[in-house]
């Protein structure tokens, strides 16, 4: 082992004086951060990225402590470890805007009042079903409906608004 080699080992063993150290941040800042990360990610994935953050910190201790806001930070280390934790949403394909032009785009001038008339619940199904192409089984899965839930939500709604339009055409 060279000298260089044995200046690494000492400065990965820490002293005594820098657990205690470590040990009093963690009382400290633990639970605080836990609520803080469990409150913006979950209970699960704020827990999880609460432990790694810790992780993190005593692994370079050396340079969190001297930080004028080494809590902060960690919050920081926190937030990035959440991220990696937490599942990916689909994205949905962008609709090609260019090959429609606007004269094109018709609006219904009822529209707005007819929807409006409309259960949230029933509008929500209708927007995400037919402004947004979600299928059945993905806007169950959002709102926590069934695909039979939906569909009777879809079915109701669609002629709703089919017929407050009819009536709003005819009026």
């Amino acid at each position: 082992m060279t000298g260089s080699d044995e200046g690494a080992a000492v400065a990965l063993d820490p002293t005594p004086r820098d657990q205690e150290d470590f040990a009093a941040f963690y009382l400290r800042v633990e639970r605080p951060l836990t609520v803080a990360l469990g409150t913006r990610y979950g209970p699960h994935i704020g827990r999880e990225a609460a432990v790694d953050a810790l992780s993190w910190a005593w692994e370079h201790w050396d340079r969190l402590r001297p930080m004028d806001n080494p809590s902060g930070y960690l919050y920081r280390v926190g937030q990035s470890q959440a991220r990696r934790l937490r599942p990916r949403r689909p994205t949905r394909p962008h609709r090609d805007t260019d090959s429609t032009s606007v004269e094109e785009i018709v609006v219904e001038p009822g529209l707005d009042d007819a929807l409006e008339a409309l259960s949230v619940r029933q509008r929500q199904v209708v927007v995400l079903a037919h402004g947004y192409g979600c299928t059945h089984r993905e806007i169950g899965s959002l709102l926590g409906l069934s695909p039979s839930t939906v569909q009777n939500h879809a079915e109701r709604g669609l002629a709703k608004l089919r017929r407050r339009l009819e009536a709003s055409r005819d009026g």
